[in-house]
C-alpha cells in the first residue's frame, strides 16, 4: 500500500512539473498584461476536465493495449472521440461572450491545456511506475521517471499550444476549421503519449510539432490575447528586458550602472 501511494504521489507530482515549465517558460512573461486570476481559474477547470479526459483516454485506449484487446485503428478512433470531446469542451470555455470581449480566449486557453495535459501525464506516469504493466519500461525506476517527465512536458505543452491556437482563432473569428484540426492533432498527441510508455522514441514526433508551433504561439497567438494598447506595451517591456540582460552580461563588475531617464 505504501509503495503504491509514493508511486501515486510522484506521478502526479510529475504531471504538475509540466504545469510550471509551462508556466514559467509562456505565460509568466505576460504576467500584468492580462488577467493572471482568470488564468488561474481556466488552470483548475484543464485540471478537473483533464482528469475526465485521461480516466476516458485510460478505459478506451491503455487498458484495451495492456490486455492486447484494442489495434491500432481502434485506439485511433477512440483517441479521436476523446479528441473531439476536449476542442469542443475548449471550443465552449474560450468562446464565451465575456472571454471573447476581454480577448481573453489566448492565455485562458494556455492555462486550460496546461491542466488538460498535466492530468493526462499524470494518469500515464502512474501506469509506467505500475510494475504489472506490459511495458520494458514500466517500474518506478529512474529511466521511468525520465520518461514520465518527458511525457509531461509533451503533454502539457502540446495541449497548452493547442489551446491557445483555438483561442486565437475564435477572435478572427474562425472556429469550425481550427475545431477540426486541432481535434486530429489532439488525436493524434493523445496516441502518441500513450504508445510513448511502449516505445518511448515516438516522443520525438510530438515535440517536433511543438517546437514548430512554440515561436508563433508566442509571438503571434498568445500576443492576439491583447489589446493594442496593452500589446505594444508589452512588446516595448520585452526589448527593454532583453536590454537591460544584454547590459548586465556585458557590464564590467564595479562600474556604475548608467540609467537611461
Amino acid at each position: 500500500m505504501a509503495t503504491g501511494l509514493w508511486q501515486t504521489q510522484a506521478a502526479f507530482a510529475i504531471g504538475l512539473i509540466g504545469v510550471f515549465v509551462g508556466w514559467r517558460g509562456s505565460i509568466a512573461r505576460m504576467t500584468g498584461f492580462f488577467d493572471l486570476s482568470g488564468s488561474v481559474k481556466y488552470l483548475l477547470f484543464g485540471i478537473v476536465s483533464g482528469m475526465l479526459l485521461a480516466s476516458a483516454a485510460d478505459t478506451l485506449i491503455l487498458a484495451g493495449i495492456i490486455t492486447e484487446q484494442v489495434n491500432i485503428v481502434t485506439a485511433g478512433s477512440y483517441a479521436l472521440l476523446i479528441a473531439i470531446a476536449e476542442s469542443a469542451f475548449v471550443l465552449f470555455l474560450l468562446g464565451r461572450p465575456r472571454n471573447v470581449a476581454l480577448r481573453a480566449s489566448p492565455p485562458f486557453g494556455w492555462t486550460l491545456g496546461l491542466g488538460i495535459g498535466a492530468m493526462q501525464a499524470s494518469v500515464l506516469a502512474f501506469r509506467l511506475f505500475d510494475e504489472e504493466l506490459n511495458s520494458p519500461f514500466s517500474g518506478f525506476t529512474p529511466f521511468s521517471i525520465m520518461i514520465a517527465l518527458l511525457v509531461s512536458i509533451t503533454a502539457c505543452a502540446g495541449h497548452a499550444v493547442l489551446s491557445t491556437y483555438q483561442g486565437a482563432m475564435i477572435l478572427e473569428p474562425r472556429r469550425l476549421g481550427p475545431f477540426f484540426s486541432t481535434s486530429i492533432l489532439r488525436a493524434a498527441l493523445i496516441l502518441s503519449l500513450i504508445l510513448s510508455i511502449y516505445t518511448p522514441i515516438i516522443l520525438i514526433a510530438p515535440l517536433t510539432a511543438i517546437v514548430a508551433a512554440w515561436s508563433p504561439s508566442q509571438e503571434k497567438w498568445l500576443p492576439s490575447g491583447l489589446t493594442p494598447a496593452a500589446r505594444q506595451a508589452f512588446r516595448r517591456t520585452t526589448r527593454q528586458s532583453e536590454k537591460h540582460k544584454a547590459a548586465s552580461r556585458n557590464r564590467t563588475r564595479g562600474t556604475p550602472v548608467l540609467e537611461e531617464e
